[in-house]
Protein backbone atom coordinates (compact mmCIF):
# COMPACT_ATOMS: atom_id res chain seq x y z
CA UNK A 1 0.00 0.00 0.00
CA UNK A 2 1.08 3.97 -0.81
CA UNK A 3 2.16 5.57 1.78
CA UNK A 4 -0.94 8.36 0.90
CA UNK A 5 -3.11 5.35 0.78
CA UNK A 6 -1.95 4.37 4.40
CA UNK A 7 -1.87 7.22 6.00
CA UNK A 8 -5.43 8.24 4.81
CA UNK A 9 -6.67 4.78 6.25
CA UNK A 10 -4.99 5.42 9.77
CA UNK A 11 -6.61 9.10 9.56
CA UNK A 12 -10.45 8.17 8.94
CA UNK A 13 -12.76 8.14 11.26
CA UNK A 14 -14.84 5.49 8.97
CA UNK A 15 -14.13 2.98 6.42
CA UNK A 16 -16.32 1.89 3.79
CA UNK A 17 -15.55 -0.70 1.43
CA UNK A 18 -16.79 -4.16 0.10
CA UNK A 19 -15.58 -7.05 2.11
CA UNK A 20 -12.62 -8.52 0.84
CA UNK A 21 -11.50 -4.91 0.80
CA UNK A 22 -11.59 -4.62 4.66
CA UNK A 23 -10.23 -7.70 4.98
CA UNK A 24 -7.11 -7.08 3.01
CA UNK A 25 -6.51 -3.95 5.44
CA UNK A 26 -7.19 -5.29 8.65
CA UNK A 27 -3.84 -4.81 9.82
CA UNK A 28 -3.63 -1.27 8.85
CA UNK A 29 -7.08 -0.10 10.40
CA UNK A 30 -7.29 0.52 13.87
CA UNK A 31 -9.61 -1.58 16.02
CA UNK A 32 -11.72 1.16 17.19
CA UNK A 33 -12.50 2.49 13.72
CA UNK A 34 -16.21 1.82 12.52
CA UNK A 35 -16.07 0.04 9.24
CA UNK A 36 -18.97 -0.30 6.93
CA UNK A 37 -19.25 -2.94 4.31
CA UNK A 38 -20.31 -1.65 1.08
CA UNK A 39 -23.94 -2.97 -0.15
CA UNK A 40 -24.62 -4.48 -3.50
CA UNK A 41 -26.32 -3.21 -5.57
CA UNK A 42 -23.36 -0.93 -5.37
CA UNK A 43 -25.87 2.61 -5.45
CA UNK A 44 -27.46 1.61 -2.21
CA UNK A 45 -24.48 2.27 -0.62
CA UNK A 46 -24.05 6.02 -1.87
CA UNK A 47 -26.90 7.12 0.50
CA UNK A 48 -24.70 5.64 3.98
CA UNK A 49 -21.87 7.30 2.67
CA UNK A 50 -24.01 10.58 2.23
CA UNK A 51 -24.86 10.18 5.94
CA UNK A 52 -21.56 10.49 6.98
CA UNK A 53 -20.77 13.56 5.78
CA UNK A 54 -18.37 15.89 8.29
CA UNK A 55 -16.78 12.67 9.05
CA UNK A 56 -13.31 11.85 7.53
CA UNK A 57 -13.95 8.72 5.95
CA UNK A 58 -11.85 6.43 3.95
CA UNK A 59 -13.34 4.67 0.45
CA UNK A 60 -11.67 2.04 -0.54
CA UNK A 61 -11.69 0.90 -4.04
CA UNK A 62 -9.80 -1.17 -6.54
CA UNK A 63 -6.84 0.58 -8.53
CA UNK A 64 -7.81 3.41 -10.11
CA UNK A 65 -11.29 4.44 -9.05
CA UNK A 66 -11.69 6.91 -12.41
CA UNK A 67 -11.31 4.20 -14.98
CA UNK A 68 -14.70 2.02 -14.98
CA UNK A 69 -14.68 2.41 -10.85
CA UNK A 70 -16.39 4.17 -8.51
CA UNK A 71 -14.79 7.41 -8.42
CA UNK A 72 -16.92 9.13 -10.82
CA UNK A 73 -19.82 8.34 -9.29
CA UNK A 74 -19.08 9.42 -5.98
CA UNK A 75 -17.81 12.55 -7.25
CA UNK A 76 -21.01 13.25 -8.72
CA UNK A 77 -22.73 13.22 -5.40
CA UNK A 78 -19.88 15.30 -3.25
CA UNK A 79 -19.22 18.57 -3.25
CA UNK A 80 -15.33 19.99 -4.81
CA UNK A 81 -13.08 19.91 -2.23
CA UNK A 82 -15.06 17.54 0.16
CA UNK A 83 -13.31 14.76 -1.23
CA UNK A 84 -10.09 13.36 -2.41
CA UNK A 85 -9.08 10.55 -4.70
CA UNK A 86 -5.33 8.31 -4.09
CA UNK A 87 -5.63 6.50 -7.45
CA UNK A 88 -3.07 3.19 -7.67
CA UNK A 89 -2.55 1.12 -10.90
CA UNK A 90 -5.77 0.37 -12.71
CA UNK A 91 -5.83 -3.28 -13.63
CA UNK A 92 -5.80 -2.27 -17.05
CA UNK A 93 -2.03 -1.07 -16.44
CA UNK A 94 -1.17 -4.30 -14.06
CA UNK A 95 -2.28 -6.54 -17.23
CA UNK A 96 -0.88 -4.69 -19.67
CA UNK A 97 2.56 -4.51 -17.72
CA UNK A 98 2.42 -8.64 -17.17
CA UNK A 99 1.89 -8.97 -20.91
CA UNK A 100 3.46 -6.34 -22.44
CA UNK A 101 1.24 -4.83 -24.69
CA UNK A 102 1.09 -0.91 -25.38
CA UNK A 103 -2.29 0.14 -23.70
CA UNK A 104 -2.45 3.07 -25.75
CA UNK A 105 -3.51 0.71 -28.56
CA UNK A 106 -5.67 -1.46 -26.82
CA UNK A 107 -9.49 -1.29 -26.01
CA UNK A 108 -10.33 -1.32 -22.37
CA UNK A 109 -13.77 -2.08 -21.54
CA UNK A 110 -15.81 -2.78 -17.53
CA UNK A 111 -17.91 -5.59 -18.94
CA UNK A 112 -18.20 -6.56 -15.35
CA UNK A 113 -21.55 -4.40 -15.21
CA UNK A 114 -22.30 -4.07 -19.18
CA UNK A 115 -23.54 -6.82 -22.18
CA UNK A 116 -20.60 -8.84 -23.92
CA UNK A 117 -22.35 -6.56 -26.89
CA UNK A 118 -20.22 -3.85 -26.02
CA UNK A 119 -16.93 -5.84 -27.58
CA UNK A 120 -19.12 -6.15 -31.11
CA UNK A 121 -16.88 -2.91 -32.76
CA UNK A 122 -13.84 -3.97 -32.03
CA UNK A 123 -14.05 -7.05 -32.61
CA UNK A 124 -10.96 -8.24 -35.64
CA UNK A 125 -8.56 -10.53 -36.48
CA UNK A 126 -5.22 -9.24 -34.09
CA UNK A 127 -6.98 -6.63 -32.78
CA UNK A 128 -6.68 -6.53 -28.99
CA UNK A 129 -8.66 -5.47 -25.08
CA UNK A 130 -8.61 -6.14 -22.00
CA UNK A 131 -11.52 -6.46 -19.94
CA UNK A 132 -13.17 -6.70 -16.87
CA UNK A 133 -15.47 -9.43 -15.78
CA UNK A 134 -17.48 -10.47 -12.44
CA UNK A 135 -15.99 -14.64 -12.03
CA UNK A 136 -15.55 -17.64 -13.67
CA UNK A 137 -19.56 -17.93 -15.02
CA UNK A 138 -18.98 -14.66 -17.06
CA UNK A 139 -15.60 -15.82 -18.49
CA UNK A 140 -17.09 -18.98 -19.48
CA UNK A 141 -20.04 -16.52 -21.32
CA UNK A 142 -17.59 -14.47 -23.12
CA UNK A 143 -15.58 -17.68 -24.05
CA UNK A 144 -18.91 -18.74 -26.34
CA UNK A 145 -20.16 -15.19 -27.05
CA UNK A 146 -17.31 -15.21 -29.23
CA UNK A 147 -17.26 -18.75 -30.22
CA UNK A 148 -20.54 -17.89 -31.46
CA UNK A 149 -19.67 -14.94 -33.40
CA UNK A 150 -16.93 -16.64 -35.56
CA UNK A 151 -13.95 -16.13 -33.00
CA UNK A 152 -13.02 -19.03 -31.04
CA UNK A 153 -9.89 -18.89 -31.40
CA UNK A 154 -9.23 -16.26 -29.73
CA UNK A 155 -6.14 -15.88 -27.05
CA UNK A 156 -7.65 -15.55 -23.56
CA UNK A 157 -5.39 -14.29 -21.11
CA UNK A 158 -6.97 -14.78 -17.08
CA UNK A 159 -5.83 -12.33 -14.97
CA UNK A 160 -7.25 -13.16 -11.33
CA UNK A 161 -6.89 -10.54 -8.06
CA UNK A 162 -4.00 -8.62 -10.24
CA UNK A 163 -1.04 -6.64 -8.02
CA UNK A 164 -2.87 -8.78 -5.22
CA UNK A 165 -1.16 -11.79 -3.04
CA UNK A 166 -3.75 -14.20 -5.36
CA UNK A 167 -2.66 -13.21 -8.24
CA UNK A 168 -2.93 -15.91 -10.76
CA UNK A 169 -2.55 -15.75 -14.42
CA UNK A 170 -3.81 -18.39 -17.10
CA UNK A 171 -4.12 -18.75 -21.14
CA UNK A 172 -6.55 -20.25 -23.02
CA UNK A 173 -8.55 -20.01 -26.39
CA UNK A 174 -12.23 -18.73 -26.34
CA UNK A 175 -13.69 -22.33 -27.28
CA UNK A 176 -11.93 -24.20 -24.31
CA UNK A 177 -11.57 -21.56 -21.41
CA UNK A 178 -13.26 -22.89 -18.38
CA UNK A 179 -14.60 -21.14 -15.31
CA UNK A 180 -13.80 -23.18 -12.64
CA UNK A 181 -12.28 -22.22 -9.61
CA UNK A 182 -11.84 -18.50 -11.04
CA UNK A 183 -11.79 -15.94 -8.14
CA UNK A 184 -12.61 -12.02 -8.14
CA UNK A 185 -11.66 -9.86 -9.27
CA UNK A 186 -10.73 -11.04 -12.90
CA UNK A 187 -9.33 -8.79 -15.63
CA UNK A 188 -9.41 -10.75 -19.20
CA UNK A 189 -7.04 -10.27 -22.29
CA UNK A 190 -8.21 -10.53 -25.39
CA UNK A 191 -6.31 -11.49 -28.66
CA UNK A 192 -8.96 -11.25 -31.62
CA UNK A 193 -8.68 -14.68 -33.72
CA UNK A 194 -10.89 -16.47 -36.00
CA UNK A 195 -13.39 -16.24 -39.23
CA UNK A 196 -16.01 -14.17 -37.78
CA UNK A 197 -17.15 -10.73 -39.45
CA UNK A 198 -15.08 -7.53 -38.40
CA UNK A 199 -17.46 -4.37 -38.70
CA UNK A 200 -16.44 -2.13 -41.37
CA UNK A 201 -15.84 1.30 -39.57
CA UNK A 202 -17.52 2.71 -42.86
CA UNK A 203 -20.56 4.37 -42.83
CA UNK A 204 -22.93 1.96 -44.67
CA UNK A 205 -23.07 -1.35 -43.41
CA UNK A 206 -24.84 -4.34 -44.80
CA UNK A 207 -28.36 -4.16 -44.56
CA UNK A 208 -28.28 -7.93 -43.68
CA UNK A 209 -27.01 -7.09 -40.69
CA UNK A 210 -29.57 -5.47 -38.92
CA UNK A 211 -32.65 -7.20 -37.91
CA UNK A 212 -35.51 -5.42 -40.09
CA UNK A 213 -38.89 -6.00 -41.69
CA UNK A 214 -38.14 -3.77 -44.56
CA UNK A 215 -37.99 -0.66 -43.32
CA UNK A 216 -34.65 0.42 -43.16
CA UNK A 217 -32.53 3.15 -44.88
CA UNK A 218 -30.86 1.15 -47.35
CA UNK A 219 -26.88 0.95 -47.25
CA UNK A 220 -26.28 3.28 -49.87
CA UNK A 221 -28.30 6.01 -48.80
CA UNK A 222 -27.31 5.80 -45.37
CA UNK A 223 -23.74 6.29 -46.39
CA UNK A 224 -24.28 9.09 -48.16
CA UNK A 225 -27.39 10.52 -44.81
CA UNK A 226 -24.42 9.82 -42.41
CA UNK A 227 -22.52 12.23 -44.43
CA UNK A 228 -25.27 14.21 -44.69
CA UNK A 229 -25.57 14.35 -40.72
CA UNK A 230 -21.66 14.88 -40.03
CA UNK A 231 -21.02 12.82 -36.40
CA UNK A 232 -18.63 14.55 -34.49
CA UNK A 233 -17.31 13.75 -30.99
CA UNK A 234 -19.96 13.93 -28.26
CA UNK A 235 -23.04 15.23 -30.87
CA UNK A 236 -25.99 14.05 -29.83
CA UNK A 237 -28.74 12.48 -33.08
CA UNK A 238 -32.30 13.03 -32.79
CA UNK A 239 -33.44 9.84 -35.19
CA UNK A 240 -37.08 10.68 -36.07
CA UNK A 241 -39.16 7.69 -37.35
CA UNK A 242 -36.35 5.52 -36.48
CA UNK A 243 -37.76 1.95 -38.78
CA UNK A 244 -34.82 -0.09 -37.45
CA UNK A 245 -32.66 1.99 -35.99
CA UNK A 246 -30.46 1.86 -38.44
CA UNK A 247 -29.16 5.40 -38.95
CA UNK A 248 -28.90 5.89 -34.69
CA UNK A 249 -26.81 2.99 -34.85
CA UNK A 250 -24.09 4.02 -37.44
CA UNK A 251 -24.18 7.17 -36.09
CA UNK A 252 -23.54 5.82 -32.32
CA UNK A 253 -20.58 3.50 -34.08
CA UNK A 254 -19.23 6.94 -35.74
CA UNK A 255 -17.28 7.56 -32.61
CA UNK A 256 -17.09 6.15 -28.42
CA UNK A 257 -19.21 9.51 -27.17
CA UNK A 258 -21.65 9.97 -29.77
CA UNK A 259 -25.23 9.53 -28.78
CA UNK A 260 -28.66 8.72 -30.04
CA UNK A 261 -32.70 9.31 -29.38
CA UNK A 262 -34.91 7.29 -31.63
CA UNK A 263 -38.52 8.29 -31.87
CA UNK A 264 -40.51 4.91 -33.77
CA UNK A 265 -44.40 5.33 -33.24
CA UNK A 266 -44.40 1.31 -33.81
CA UNK A 267 -43.88 -1.16 -30.55
CA UNK A 268 -42.53 -3.78 -32.96
CA UNK A 269 -40.43 -1.88 -35.01
CA UNK A 270 -39.01 -0.23 -31.61
CA UNK A 271 -38.08 -3.50 -30.38
CA UNK A 272 -36.11 -4.17 -33.40
CA UNK A 273 -34.28 -0.57 -32.57
CA UNK A 274 -33.60 -1.70 -28.79
CA UNK A 275 -32.29 -5.35 -30.75
CA UNK A 276 -30.37 -3.49 -33.27
CA UNK A 277 -28.69 -1.70 -30.56
CA UNK A 278 -27.58 -3.88 -28.30
CA UNK A 279 -26.29 -6.41 -30.93
CA UNK A 280 -23.52 -3.78 -32.07
CA UNK A 281 -22.97 -2.88 -28.44
CA UNK A 282 -24.38 0.97 -28.30
CA UNK A 283 -27.55 0.22 -26.34
CA UNK A 284 -25.60 2.38 -23.41
CA UNK A 285 -25.78 5.70 -25.92
CA UNK A 286 -29.38 4.60 -27.74
CA UNK A 287 -32.16 6.26 -26.00
CA UNK A 288 -36.09 5.44 -27.83
CA UNK A 289 -38.73 7.40 -27.44
CA UNK A 290 -42.16 5.40 -28.66
CA UNK A 291 -44.18 7.79 -30.00
CA UNK A 292 -45.41 9.25 -33.39
CA UNK A 293 -42.93 12.34 -34.13
CA UNK A 294 -45.30 15.21 -33.22
CA UNK A 295 -46.58 13.51 -30.08
CA UNK A 296 -42.30 13.34 -29.13
CA UNK A 297 -41.49 16.86 -30.21
CA UNK A 298 -44.50 18.27 -27.64
CA UNK A 299 -43.25 16.52 -25.08
CA UNK A 300 -40.71 18.59 -22.81
CA UNK A 301 -38.39 15.72 -21.83
CA UNK A 302 -37.54 15.44 -25.55
CA UNK A 303 -36.25 19.36 -25.34
CA UNK A 304 -34.12 18.71 -21.96
CA UNK A 305 -31.28 17.60 -24.14
CA UNK A 306 -31.40 19.16 -27.31
CA UNK A 307 -29.47 17.67 -30.58
CA UNK A 308 -26.66 19.44 -32.46
CA UNK A 309 -28.23 16.94 -35.89
CA UNK A 310 -31.71 15.94 -36.61
CA UNK A 311 -32.46 12.97 -38.98
CA UNK A 312 -36.00 12.42 -40.56
CA UNK A 313 -36.88 9.20 -41.59
CA UNK A 314 -39.96 9.13 -41.18
CA UNK A 315 -42.76 11.09 -39.70
CA UNK A 316 -41.72 13.92 -41.84
CA UNK A 317 -44.48 16.69 -42.11
CA UNK A 318 -44.51 20.19 -42.43
CA UNK A 319 -45.59 20.56 -38.87
CA UNK A 320 -42.46 18.37 -37.62
CA UNK A 321 -40.19 21.10 -40.00
CA UNK A 322 -42.07 23.75 -38.63
CA UNK A 323 -41.37 22.79 -35.24
CA UNK A 324 -37.98 21.46 -35.36
CA UNK A 325 -36.59 24.73 -36.94
CA UNK A 326 -38.38 27.02 -34.85
CA UNK A 327 -37.46 25.60 -31.27
CA UNK A 328 -33.87 23.76 -32.69
CA UNK A 329 -31.01 26.46 -31.93
CA UNK A 330 -28.84 27.84 -34.42
CA UNK A 331 -25.96 25.48 -35.82
CA UNK A 332 -27.77 22.18 -35.75
CA UNK A 333 -27.83 19.86 -38.71
CA UNK A 334 -31.53 18.85 -40.38
CA UNK A 335 -31.11 15.89 -42.94
CA UNK A 336 -34.63 14.77 -44.34
CA UNK A 337 -35.25 11.78 -47.01
CA UNK A 338 -38.20 11.94 -49.10
CA UNK A 339 -39.56 8.91 -50.46
CA UNK A 340 -43.35 10.23 -52.26
CA UNK A 341 -44.07 12.83 -54.35
CA UNK A 342 -45.42 14.68 -51.69
CA UNK A 343 -42.63 14.63 -49.20
CA UNK A 344 -40.45 15.31 -52.20
CA UNK A 345 -42.52 18.82 -52.77
CA UNK A 346 -41.86 19.83 -49.28
CA UNK A 347 -38.44 19.36 -49.03
CA UNK A 348 -38.57 21.44 -52.40
CA UNK A 349 -40.21 24.11 -50.34
CA UNK A 350 -38.26 23.91 -47.21
CA UNK A 351 -35.35 24.05 -49.54
CA UNK A 352 -36.36 27.51 -50.55
CA UNK A 353 -37.14 28.60 -47.58
CA UNK A 354 -34.18 28.20 -45.25
CA UNK A 355 -31.67 26.77 -48.44
CA UNK A 356 -28.85 23.99 -47.81
CA UNK A 357 -28.19 21.35 -50.05
CA UNK A 358 -30.83 19.48 -51.93
CA UNK A 359 -29.65 15.63 -53.83
CA UNK A 360 -31.63 13.33 -55.66
CA UNK A 361 -30.44 10.07 -55.80
CA UNK A 362 -30.83 7.74 -57.98
CA UNK A 363 -29.57 4.20 -57.64
CA UNK A 364 -29.89 0.68 -60.37
CA UNK A 365 -29.11 -2.77 -59.07
CA UNK A 366 -27.94 -5.37 -61.15
CA UNK A 367 -30.78 -8.07 -61.19
CA UNK A 368 -30.94 -11.29 -63.49
CA UNK A 369 -32.93 -10.52 -66.57
CA UNK A 370 -33.54 -13.79 -68.26
CA UNK A 371 -30.19 -15.68 -68.61
CA UNK A 372 -28.21 -12.51 -68.30
CA UNK A 373 -28.13 -9.69 -66.15
CA UNK A 374 -29.58 -5.99 -66.18
CA UNK A 375 -30.13 -2.78 -64.17
CA UNK A 376 -33.00 -2.17 -61.89
CA UNK A 377 -33.62 1.07 -60.87
CA UNK A 378 -34.34 1.58 -57.38
CA UNK A 379 -37.08 4.41 -55.95
CA UNK A 380 -34.90 7.59 -56.16
CA UNK A 381 -34.82 9.56 -52.88
CA UNK A 382 -34.60 13.50 -52.49
CA UNK A 383 -32.45 14.50 -49.60
CA UNK A 384 -32.33 17.67 -48.11
CA UNK A 385 -29.97 18.98 -45.38
CA UNK A 386 -29.11 22.29 -43.79
CA UNK A 387 -27.52 23.77 -40.91
CA UNK A 388 -29.96 26.00 -39.35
Amino acid sequence: MAPASRAALEMAEVVMAPPRHLALVADVLDPETPCIPWPVPFADGIPQLIALRGQRVAVLASGDPFWFGAGSVLARHLAPGEWQALPGPSAFSLAAARLGWALERTVCLGLHAAPLDRLRPHMANGERAIVLLTGGAAVEALGEWLTNRGFGLTTIHVMEALGGPRERFTTATADTVVGDDLETPLCVALEFRGTGEALTTASGRADDLFDHDGQITKRPVRALTLSALAPTPGAHLWDIGGGSGSVSVEWCLSHPRTRATTVERDSDRAERIRANARSFGVDNRMALVEADALTALHSPEMWEDLPQAVFIGGGLSADVLKILTARLTRGTRIVANAVTLESEMLLTDWHVRLGGDLMRIELAESRPLGTRHGWQAVRPIVQWSAVL
